[in-house]
């Protein structure tokens, strides 16, 4: 794993959860640009299309439009399909009433925390991410790719001593 960052938010709804970012510079639309039945972000013009939310903590800088999106978050949190948390950079009233409304309603609610704009932007999809009630959250920097690219998987002494062995006697 790569770097550890702390972050102290603002926690709108407060809550506990933990999972892997999924983070984008859009605002999102969860009214028709989020499915409730599937989790899956549906709006073809938005960067994060056809990634499934459930269960990973949503990074964006607001929610976008209609009212009627905390109707649509409301449901995914009845189905089970909503994100484990959500973090935003501009406080959205659409989103903090979903939020609001599942934990009055179903005793089951991702929290909502605001940060800096500064922090939302520094974290990527794949970051291990975990909440807690005052709104701190710890941001575990995935490996990029092309840090896994260059990570060299160590062999043991006596499998590269067999390996060069072979070599030897053209075994290979």
């Amino acid at each position: 794993m790569g770097s550890v960052a702390v972050v102290q938010g603002q926690p709108v709804v407060a809550g506990a959860a933990q999972g892997e970012a999924l983070a984008a510079d859009a605002p999102l639309s969860f009214w028709g640009g989020f499915d409730p039945e599937t989790g899956i972000i549906i709006d073809r013009r938005h960067p994060l299309s056809g990634h499934l939310a459930t269960r990973r903590v949503l990074v964006v800088p607001s929610g976008r439009g209609s009212c009627s999106g905390s109707g649509v978050l409301l449901e995914a949190i009845h189905n089970g399909t909503a994100p484990a948390a959500i973090i935003t950079s501009r406080l959205d009233p659409v989103i903090g009433l979903g939020c609001v409304l599942g934990d009055e309603l179903y005793d089951c609610h991702p929290p909502m925390v605001v940060i800096s704009e500064r922090d939302r932007q520094s974290i990527e999809t794949g970051d291990l991410m975990e909440v807690n009630e005052q709104g701190l959250i710890t941001v575990t920097k995935a490996l990029s790719y092309g840090q896994r690219d260059r990570t060299v998987l160590c062999v043991s002494t006596q499998q590269r001593d067999a390996q060069e062995c072979r070599e030897r006697e053209g075994v290979l």
